[in-house]
């Protein structure tokens, strides 16, 4: 019986605690969304509110009178992020079953040089990568925003921590000996076991590639390829730094679609975490 009404009152600590973090981690989102109804005056007069007011449409209005066009910026980011998602996610898990299936002389020495290239922060190579796009000609072109994300450092040791324990070389040498091709083994066998981890890794490398704004801000000139954090970083100087309201929902606009992303791919994790806790 005292076993029982501990374990009760553990549980509803942690559901507590639980509930609390979830309120905390919403509430951010939830005030950016009842702002973006709200008008400039009732902003500046109360920072939050938790009622929603009946000024969306006019701040939509200011918005769409602007230089933001939510159309070309969610086309362009979609673009890239769907674009580098889909490389990193790929060539990361490829480079990874090398790294676990493999048994190469250079195999720790390569996984040492990619331990040693996450340490270099990005904005270091930014200049050399700029001048390289720029002596190339493809400084406005969406493609250079993509291409780099095959080369991802961080979701290549993820991907082989990941894959260690989880791949059975016993299915890859069946699939051999049964006549299967390496890329047909991968393909077939190895992506789908990884479906946890591509699955994290997408959601990080979606929201990453979503809400990047430095490179470019840097590489994009031409206003038909901005993607939608430029166009939001540009609202308070195009509507004079006074329509907030509008800018609370050019920003509610811009997360709309990670919110989806999320939503698509937790299942898969929350698979993952649950076959996990089964093995253990």
């Amino acid at each position: 019986m005292l076993k029982n009404k501990e374990n009760r009152k553990l549980k509803v600590v942690i559901y507590v605690v639980c509930i609390l973090l979830a309120i905390i981690s919403i509430m951010p989102f939830y005030v950016m969304f009842i702002n973006s109804t709200r008008s400039t005056t009732e902003i500046q007069q109360h920072a939050i509110s938790f009622l929603p007011s009946g000024y969306m449409l006019n701040n939509l209005k200011i918005l769409l009178g602007k230089s933001f066009n939510p159309a070309v910026g969610f086309r362009n980011s979609l673009i890239i992020s769907i674009g580098s998602t889909a490389l990193a996610v790929y060539f990361s898990s490829l480079t990874a079953y090398a790294l676990v299936a493999y048994d190469w002389k250079l195999r720790q020495p390569f996984f040492s040089f990619i331990m040693c290239v996450m340490m270099i922060p990005a904005q270091v190579t930014t200049i050399g990568f700029y001048q390289m796009v720029y002596k190339i000609g493809m400084t406005n072109h969406l493609s250079m925003l993509i291409l780099p994300a095959i080369a991802s450092p961080t979701m290549v040791f993820f991907m082989r921590q990941y894959l260690q324990p989880t791949l059975s070389m016993e299915i890859v040498q069946s699939a051999r000996i049964d006549g299967a091709k390496e890329f047909m083994i991968f393909n077939r066998i190895v992506l789908p076991i990884m479906k946890p981890a591509i699955a994290t890794q997408a959601i990080f490398s979606f929201v990453s590639s979503w809400n990047s704004l430095f490179t470019p801000l840097v590489l994009l000139t031409d206003q038909k390829k901005y993607t939608m954090p430029i166009m939001v970083s540009l609202l308070r100087g195009d509507i004079y730094k006074t329509e907030y309201g509008s800018v609370y929902l050019g920003l509610s606009l811009t997360v709309l679609p990670l919110i989806a992303v999320y939503l698509l791919l937790s299942k898969y994790i929350i698979a993952g975490v649950a076959l996990g806790g089964v093995k253990g």
